[in-house]
């Protein structure tokens, strides 16, 4: 049996390669505090999504407290 010589021709493959570029992630303001965040998302700042506390969030411990 024969074997094809060229499996893709590079313009088959550059049209399937097309796709892998990366996007450029959109960015919203939160109504809360005003950071930047993904729309759709709470914030993982203040724990706000559409002006209503739905996550809560830890406050930060610094080295010296226990």
């Amino acid at each position: 049996m024969s074997v094809p010589k060229k499996r893709r021709t590079s313009g088959s493959a550059g049209r399937r390669r097309s796709h892998h570029a990366l996007k450029t992630v959109t960015l919203t303001k939160c109504g809360q505090c005003g950071r930047s965040i993904r729309p759709h998302t709470a914030c993982m700042f203040c724990g706000a999504y559409k002006g209503k506390e739905v996550i809560k969030i830890k406050e930060k411990k610094t080295k010296g407290e226990k």
